[in-house]
């Protein structure tokens, strides 16, 4: 019998080793680093993002630059919904501003179903868009990992 490094995160999830896969995600998708976040997906990987379909790794890094280069100051946090084996289902919201300044706040849900070596891959996530005033912002970190002591979703009320 093979065992897992402690620092990887497969089925099936508890509790605590399913917010940890949530916080990682989070961690990776604040990175705003395509070829590194497209790691965490199997190669052949299916998702539906919104109204569009990605397969593969290289499809999510294509989706991923897309995405980037039109949310500027994108900030991400995820939480927890609920877990079962190999699937995690979470909530999120995101900020971030387009080309003429306008900012939105994204809030969306995503389900993710992991491969035994905890690869995700499938992801379904549905996502609506709300235009906020810069005042009404209220992910404020330097642009990278979320600090531990920033609250999450249900602590901002969201």
């Amino acid at each position: 019998m093979t065992t897992q490094p402690a620092s990887k995160l497969v089925p099936p999830f508890t509790r605590e080793t399913a917010i940890q896969k949530v916080r990682r995600a989070e961690d990776g998708w604040n990175s705003r680093n395509p070829q590194q976040v497209s790691l965490a997906y199997t190669p052949d990987s299916k998702w539906r993002n919104r109204a569009e379909f990605v397969t593969g790794r290289e499809e999510i890094v294509r989706f991923l630059m897309r995405k980037w280069q039109r949310e500027f100051e994108y900030r991400l946090i995820k939480e927890l919904w609920a877990f079962d084996d190999n699937r995690i289902a979470v909530r999120f919201a995101y900020e971030y501003h387009d080309d003429s300044g306008q900012w939105y706040r994204a809030y969306g849900n995503e389900n993710w179903e992991f491969d035994p070596e905890g690869i995700m891959h499938h992801r379904y996530a549905s996502i609506n868009d709300v235009r906020i005033a810069e005042s009404d912002r209220l992910f404020h970190w330097p642009q990278s990992r979320r600090p531990d002591d920033h609250p999450g979703l249900s602590d901002l009320g969201l």
